[in-house]
C-alpha cells in the first residue's frame, strides 16, 4: 500500500528484515540497526538504545599495525574518518588504496585527522594482513562488542563505509568513500556536503539515500550548467537549513 511505500522511503529502508526504534513522542529514529541491538543486548540492560556519542562508544584501547596500543581519547581534537572495511570484499581493499593516499596527503597539509578501522574480517589472520597495509589506527579485532557498538551507531548497512566526523564527534558526512573517490587531491577536506553536486557514477549512491532532485541540462554548453546550479543552489540551501534546524537529514 501507498502507507507502506511511505515507511520505506521514510526510514531509506533497502534490504529486509530491519529493524528501526523510534522515539514515539518525536518521531525521531533513536536507531537504525534494531536487529543488531537485539543481537547484542538480549537482556535489554540499555534500552532505549539511543545513539551515544562518538568519544563513548569508542572508549578503550586502540590499536596501531606495529603492535603499539594508545587510548581513543587520542583521537579527541581531530576530525576522525571511521572506517568500515574487510579484506574479503574487492571495493574495500581498492578504496583502501586510495585512503591511503588521502590520509599521507592531509597529514601532510598539517591537518588534525585520524583514521579509525573497524574491521569486518572473519578472521584474526585476515584482520591483521589487511591491517598491515594501513598507516591508522584501529579497534582490536577481539573487541567484538566495540566493533558491533560502532556498527550500530551509525546504522552500517554495507562496506566500504567512511564516516567523517569533525572534531567534537559530530557527524559531517557518510559518504566518505563517494568523497574520497572524487577529490583525490583532498582539496574539499572534510568534505562538508555540498547543496548541489553534478551526479558521477561514485555518488550516484545518493539517489538511494532518500529523495533527490535530478536536473538535467545541455552538456554542450558549460554556461547552461552553471546558470543551472546557480539557479538551484539557493534553494538546496534552503532546504537543508530547513532540516538543519530541525536537527533532520534533509
Amino acid at each position: 500500500s501507498l502507507l507502506q511505500l511511505k515507511l520505506w522511503n521514510k526510514y531509506r529502508v533497502s534490504n529486509i528484515p530491519s529493524l528501526i526504534f523510534i522515539d514515539a513522542s518525536t518521531g525521531k529514529v533513536v536507531c537504525r540497526n534494531g536487529l543488531l541491538v537485539i543481537r547484542d543486548d538480549p537482556e535489554g540492560l540499555e534500552f532505549p538504545w539511543g545513539p551515544k556519542p562518538f568519544s563513548e562508544v569508542v572508549a578503550g584501547p586502540l590499536l596501531r599495525n606495529n603492535g603499539q596500543t594508545l587510548d581513543s581519547s587520542a583521537l579527541e581534537g581531530s576530525h576522525v574518518g571511521v572506517y568500515f572495511s574487510a579484506h574479503w570484499c574487492p571495493p574495500c581493499r581498492s578504496l583502501t588504496r586510495v585512503l591511503v593516499e588521502s590520509y599521507r596527503k592531509i597529514k601532510e597539509a598539517g591537518q588534525k585527522f585520524e583514521i579509525l578501522f573497524v574491521s569486518a574480517d572473519r578472521s584474526e589472520d585476515s584482520f591483521k594482513q589487511y591491517f598491515s597495509e594501513m598507516p591508522w589506527v584501529a579497534v582490536p579485532y577481539a573487541d567484538e562488542a566495540r566493533r558491533s557498538r560502532l556498527n550500530r551507531l551509525y546504522g552500517i548497512q554495507g562496506i566500504p563505509t567512511l564516516i567523517v566526523l569533525d572534531p567534537k564527534g559530530d557527524v559531517i558526512t557518510r559518504q566518505g568513500r563517494v568523497e574520497v573517490l572524487n577529490d583525490v587531491e583532498c582539496r574539499e577536506f572534510p568534505w562538508h556536503p555540498k547543496p548541489v553536486l553534478e551526479l558521477t557514477d561514485s555518488n550516484a549512491v545518493q539517489l538511494n539515500e532518500g529523495p533527490c532532485l535530478v536536473l538535467f541540462v545541455d552538456s554542450e554548453d558549460d554556461g547552461e550548467s552553471e546558470a543551472a546550479k546557480q539557479l538551484i543552489q539557493p534553494i538546496a540551501e534552503k532546504i537543508i537549513a530547513k532540516y538543519k534546524a530541525k536537527e533532520e537529514e534533509a
